[in-house]
């Protein structure tokens, strides 16, 4: 189905113009003609880019490693290994160029300068300068061709507040450099004056997140105070120095905070008149037409114009990947001729609303523009009230074209070192170089119809969720991006605070037992407030538990598995109902964070959801028949299960481990951790409204040490899944080694027993995501997480650079009470946890130096994040399970040794690398001693499904949780062989 947008009342000037414009733009030579003639190689590596799907996204990857590359045979040795793969189609040029034998040789090096020379080259054509006097060169020659400019500062993303406060330092020196300068300006009157008013000759561009290193949605408030804090320092100076200042839009998950933020900042009295300042939209995003409409609407309440720039949009990779990962529907139109329809609708609207607004259009697309000066034209909009805008180094014959045409052009110039800038250049080349760029069909000489038709629609497009390649579909995380999202987490805390101080009992055959003695379960965060109080189960009552399991069995093993897949399916289904109120549980009553507490009800939804489908998988059995034979190989459930389950994620492994023993058949006895026992109640209150029958399912409260060894001991159970410390785990396993009386079975036993998970950060690191992710692992959850970062091993050269950051990252974590929307560390579990945490800093300061030691609140069980630096592989913060927010870093001489002390633990769980050198991914996906490798992320958030999760060594035994065979060990295989022959003869298959 084709979609023709509707025909605009403007359409005949448009094209009328598109015509005139598309002809002054090829005036001079085409590109390829260029190209031809002049054989410059970073030319040759756009067309080659253009060309060679394959070899474009190997180029773009050696690109962006370039940055990290501190030598010739570094960047020879690399260019070998993203280029020289085989499935690589090179061009002769460059095949000839890469075919050295030694990286350091003189071929290798010579290869080396060439291809470095022609990248640099590439970023200069889009980046304005290096540094204050190469751009105010560049200003000197866009305003001799009577163009406007606004600068954007490149830079390291903004993960520490130190950064923070550079970039606005930067910007105030910037905006005072530029308009002392300015004064030695002649006067250029298109772009200087307009409507006989003087323009600002100096403009910014600038993002909000880089005011504030902990600018998160989830947190609007405490991130509106402090960029506002910055941008009214920001603001107060531009006007004092006759500057005007423009907001750039970023992220999809920024826009709604970015929006809010400006609109109640500009209505202050103080900034409320300025009409010197902008914003950006982006019209790739399905709802940037609603927000413009909001805008106007808001400027109408202003009373005083400001510019509202409007551009395609940058981030569209990023925006649909990212959205597919979360499961949340795409922000972004799929299609671009969608995008390009929304674009000349906004346009429109945009140039409709003059009298409240300032357009400024900013397309490379000679349609987009021609229709932007075809509406200001036919509807005499004054000059002041509209501009066109291009990128700097894109559409230079379109600017000067239009310039001609008498508009006033604006040039958005990057401005900054070349290297950090290189995300920035990857952006743009993947702008000129994709099939649907108009720039491309442009250069490719495509026909004028063509390129100036009004944008066609494939299908139209509606709300887009993103199809992932792998079947099993996640249930989506709650994206706090969203105000009603936000007021819904708000209102269960509050709902569940009401009912703080109850008491919870255990479950026996349906009923709740009374019991002789309870335990209180304490907010971490504040621990004079009691969250529930715990009816423990006595010996007897175990015993009792345990008997009425032996009896329901029988007739749960007969249970089909569609039924019991049902019961799964049922509690997902209240699970997702209950999502905001489990969430605010799991904040109370183990101190964790709100995002992280979300995510973990997201895996639980999961666990139901996977292990539901995994069992009707299994339930089919394999066949294996012969002529006359026929051979069935089945699973049958083993019998009694004992869940022992952790605090640390109290509802997902919980949640996990209980529903994968049930939904096989046995029947399941849950023990969770004292500390976390309401939650596990709250999830036997979902199971029994699910439809679990009675004795199949029961909730066992108890102290581990006494009635949980009993259960552990018990001749009558025959499987025990735990998840917990290494000391318990082993002793489980020791103990259910031995066959007690009466026993007539081997017992399972499935036990994750935590890490000591390692990070590799080497040389050729991208150092934004490797510091941010080591302080999301590390951190997360006060680092109480089996999966969490406690040791980071970096290589010399960038060791330095990389504990520095590193420190400044999480010297700028919020530390509060987890309910707290800005808290990013949290409490400890409980006194034990903070006492036996601090014995292992005591030691860490006997071994190493401590880089980092936050102060902490002492109103709850708080440890402030500490960061030991040079520590020893063998020291007893590197060997030891630490479980709190300590990370031991190490130094490693090369790839090799750090591998090695990576591997130098009793543990093989989780680790981590951040490398943009392939021979490096390629070693540690074979030598890396982990269950679970993660390559340039985080270590931590297992989904699943897509990453089950589970380690070897001392790390545990069985399965991985979440993966296609977890529900193995909680089945018991038999295969049923029936001679079918009778006198000789025997049924054929499809006989009639």
């Amino acid at each position: 189905m084709v979609v023709q947008v509707q025909k605009s009342t403007y359409e005949t000037k448009t094209q009328e113009i598109a015509k005139q414009l598309l002809a002054a733009t090829r005036e001079n030579r085409s590109f390829f003609a260029q190209m031809r003639d002049q054989m410059r190689w970073d030319d040759k590596l756009l067309a080659w880019a253009m060309g060679n799907p394959g070899l474009r996204v190997q180029l773009f990857r050696f690109i962006d490693s370039l940055p990290a590359l501190r030598s010739k045979p570094e960047v020879a040795r690399h260019l070998q290994e993203y280029l020289g793969d085989e499935s690589v189609e090179l061009p002769a040029a460059l095949k000839g160029m890469l075919n050295f034998a030694q990286a350091d040789s003189m071929p290798g090096q010579v290869a080396a300068t060439t291809v470095s020379t022609a990248v640099e080259t590439l970023a200069h054509k889009y980046i304005a300068g290096e540094n204050i006097k190469q751009v105010l060169k560049t200003i000197e020659r866009l305003r001799k061709d009577k163009m406007a400019f606004t600068l954007d500062l490149l830079g390291e993303a903004v993960i520490t507040e130190t950064e923070a406060q550079s970039y606005l330092q930067s910007y105030l020196d910037l905006m005072e450099q530029l308009t002392q300068e300015a004064k030695k300006w002649s006067p250029v009157q298109e772009i200087d004056f307009a409507d006989g008013e003087s323009l600002p000759q100096v403009q910014v561009s600038v993002k909000l997140t880089a005011f504030y290193s902990q600018f998160d949605p989830l947190d609007p408030q405490g991130s509106k105070e402090r960029v506002c804090d910055r941008l009214r320092i920001l603001l107060r100076r531009a006007k004092e120095l006759g500057a005007a200042v423009h907001f750039d839009m970023e992220q999809y998950v920024y826009k709604n905070m970015t929006l809010d933020i400006l609109k109640e900042l500009l209505m202050e009295e103080e900034f409320r008149s300025r009409t010197d300042v902008g914003i950006t939209l982006q019209a790739y995003l399905r709802d940037s037409e609603q927000d413009l409409r909001e805008l106007i609407e808001w400027a109408k309440q202003r009373s005083y114009p400001f510019t509202v720039r409007l551009v395609k949009g940058a981030y569209w990779d990023q925006e649909t990947i990212k959205s597919a990962q979360k499961d949340w529907p795409q922000p972004v139109y799929n299609d671009k001729a969608a995008t390009d329809a929304n674009f000349e609708k906004m346009t429109q609207l945009m140039l409709e609303n003059h009298e409240y607004i300032y357009s400024a259009i900013g397309s490379h697309n000679v349609r987009s523009q021609a229709l932007a000066i075809a509406i200001a034209e036919t509807l005499n909009i004054p000059p002041r009230r509209f501009e066109m805008q291009v990128l700097y180094g894109m559409g230079d014959q379109l600017a000067k074209a239009l310039v001609k045409r008498g508009h006033r052009v604006r040039v958005y110039a990057p401005y900054g070192e070349l290297l950090p800038g290189m995300a920035y250049l990857i952006r743009r080349l993947l702008e000129n170089t994709a099939n649907s760029s108009f720039l491309r069909q442009s250069m490719e000489e495509r026909p004028i119809e063509e390129l100036l038709a009004p944008p066609v629609l494939a299908n139209p497009e509606s709300e887009h969720h993103p199809q992932n390649s792998y079947s099993f579909p996640n249930v989506a995380d709650t994206d706090y991006a969203e105000l009603e999202a936000r007021q819904e987490a708000q209102q269960a805390l509050a709902t569940v605070r009401q009912q703080l101080g109850k008491t919870y009992l255990p479950l026996i055959n349906g009923e709740y037992q009374n019991t002789e003695q309870t335990a209180d379960s304490l907010n971490p965060s504040n621990p004079s407030e009691v969250v529930g109080k715990i009816g423990l189960l006595s010996v007897e009552q175990a015993e009792q538990a345990l008997q009425v399991a032996k009896a329901a069995f029988p007739g749960w093993r007969k249970t089909p598995v569609r039924q019991r897949a049902g019961v799964l399916r049922k509690a997902a289904e209240l699970m997702e109902q209950r999502r905001a109120e489990l969430s605010a549980w799991v904040v109370l009553e183990v101190g964790k964070p709100l995002r992280e507490a979300d995510a973990e009800v997201s895996e639980a939804i999961d666990f139901c959801r996977y292990y539901a489908d995994e069992m009707e998988r299994l339930d089919q059995g394999h066949i294996y028949d012969v002529a006359g034979e026929t051979n069935r190989y089945i699973y049958q459930p083993r019998g009694i299960a004992v869940v022992i389950s952790p605090w640390n994620f109290p509802i997902a492994i919980a949640t996990g481990m209980t529903v994968a023993a049930l939904v096989a058949g046995n029947c399941t006895l849950l023990k969770p951790a004292e500390v976390s026992s309401v939650i596990a109640a709250k999830i036997a209150e979902i199971l029994v409204e699910a439809g679990i029958p009675k004795g199949v399912f029961q909730y066992v409260p108890c102290k581990g040490s006494t009635v949980g060894a009993h259960m552990v001991n018990h001749p009558d159970v025959h499987l025990i899944a735990f998840t917990g410390s290494q000391e318990v785990g082993c002793r489980i396993y020791k103990e259910a080694a031995i066959v007690q009386p009466g026993q007539k079975h081997l017992k399972r036993v499935i036990a994750e027993m935590g890490g000591k998970n390692a990070v590799i950060v080497d040389e050729s690191a991208d150092l934004d995501q490797a510091v941010a992710g080591v302080v999301q692992s590390a951190f997360g959850y006060s680092g109480q997480k089996c999966s969490a970062c406690s040791r980071v091993i970096v290589l010399e050269p960038v060791y330095e650079a990389f504990v520095s950051r590193l420190v400044e990252a999480t010297r700028s974590l919020n530390i509060g009470v987890a309910e707290a929307p800005s808290t990013q560390i949290g409490p400890v579990i409980d006194a034990n946890a903070r006492d036996r945490i601090r014995e292992y800093i005591a030691a860490g300061r006997q071994d190493a130096e401590v880089a980092l030691e936050m102060s902490a609140p002492d109103t709850g069980y708080f440890i402030g994040p500490v960061i030991f630096k040079d520590v020893s592989p063998d020291a007893k913060i590197a060997q030891e399970e630490i479980f709190g927010p300590v990370v031991a870093v190490i130094r490693a001489k090369n790839f090799q040794e750090a591998l090695d002390v990576a591997n130098g633990t009793d543990y093989a769980l989780t680790g981590g690398l951040y490398s943009r050198t392939p021979s490096h991914i390629n070693q540690a996906t074979t030598e890396f001693e982990v269950g679970n490798l993660y390559i340039n992320r985080t270590t931590t958030g297992a989904i699943v499904s897509r990453q089950p999760f589970g380690g070897f060594k001392l790390s545990g035994v069985g399965s991985k949780a979440g993966g296609p065979d977890y529900l193995l060990q909680f089945l018991e295989p038999r295969t049923i062989t029936e001679n079918i022959q009778r006198q000789g003869f025997a049924p054929i298959e499809g006989a009639e």
